[in-house]
């Protein structure tokens, strides 16, 4: 059973969560992406619970329930990871996670939370996230992910919320039904999963407002370079903040097309001890498209020694 819970952290930021399993027990944390909400993990909270663990999934700050500060520079990624940290700490005090597990902009979060607390995780699955190192590398020199990536200019616009709550958000599905094939290329919309019913859910969390989770866009300098941002361009990394010590699962859907397999290229020289698995058949939305070989490829990394 899934519950709701709200957390409060000591520096006053509050995180509505999703949690199964009880407490006490190993502790997976789940970070989403844009546009969703924690709900998106539910089978795999549930799934894991009964192997034994606490899980938990955060609204992230912005999103759904979650404390959403109106300062732009409050969704820059120390206020967000010291966030991901105090959570971590409350749910686990006296020991590791056993795993962060995070897709999309919750996976930017868990990469630099494995960089800067790797003695708070035991381990680090990426779900079509990119590495900071291997993003930067690309939107600086790769004009295929700068055209995947201009989406992210548009969203730093400062009528964007409303251009994208328009005609019951009319621009937002496409971010699902249009970036890369499906895994049931049968289905008349090209994306089986996304039925009304779970169409009503992300309603439901786009209508408590969409300015927190567009200020995670605006925050970044990680975009593409434009004639008025110089964004990425102007962007360096030291190799200090791009190294991963924690063992690491990538799971990558192939057919994303906002971020092209190139990005795998070159990981292992930022994360050592990494596996990655390729699915061919998958899209930005593995989670929803193959969510049994997400589990299944999450079970045996965590069963590993």
């Amino acid at each position: 059973m899934v519950e709701t819970e709200l957390r409060t952290l000591p520096h006053g930021i509050e995180l509505s969560c999703r949690s199964a399993g009880a407490a006490g027990q190993p502790v997976l944390m789940f970070l989403h992406g844009f546009p969703e909400a924690a709900f998106v993990w539910d089978e795999l909270l549930v799934a894991f619970a009964a192997r034994g663990y606490r899980c938990i999934a955060p609204n992230l700050r912005g999103y759904a329930g979650s404390s959403a500060p109106s300062d732009v520079a409050a969704y820059r990624a120390k206020p967000l990871v010291a966030d991901l940290a105090a959570l971590a700490k409350i749910e686990s005090p006296n020991a590791p996670l056993a795993a962060l597990i995070a897709h999309d902009w919750g996976g930017a979060l868990a990469w630099n939370f494995a960089n800067q607390h790797p003695e708070r995780l035991e381990r680090l699955v990426i779900l079509n996230a990119p590495h900071p190192g291997s993003f930067l590398r690309e939107l600086q020199h790769n004009p295929a992910q700068q055209a995947a990536s201009a989406y992210m200019n548009f969203f730093c616009r400062p009528d964007a919320e409303a251009l994208l709550a328009a005609d019951d958000y009319a621009r937002l599905w496409p971010f699902f039904t249009n970036m890369g094939a499906c895994a049931d290329p049968a289905a008349p919309d090209g994306r089986g999963w996304l039925s009304e019913a779970l169409r009503e859910r992300y309603r439901a969390v786009w209508r408590q407002g969409l300015t927190g989770p567009l200020n995670y866009y605006r925050a970044s300098p990680l975009r593409p370079p434009s004639a008025a941002d110089p964004a990425a361009a102007a962007v360096t990394l030291p190799p200090e903040m791009l190294r991963i010590d924690v063992p690491t699962l990538v799971l990558w859907g192939l057919a994303d097309t906002a971020l092209p397999p190139a990005l795998l290229d070159g990981l292992e020289h930022w994360v050592p001890r990494l596996t990655v698995r390729r699915l061919p058949r998958a899209s930005h939305w593995l989670l929803h498209e193959q969510p049994e070989a997400v589990r299944a490829h999450i079970d045996d990394f965590l069963a590993r020694p």
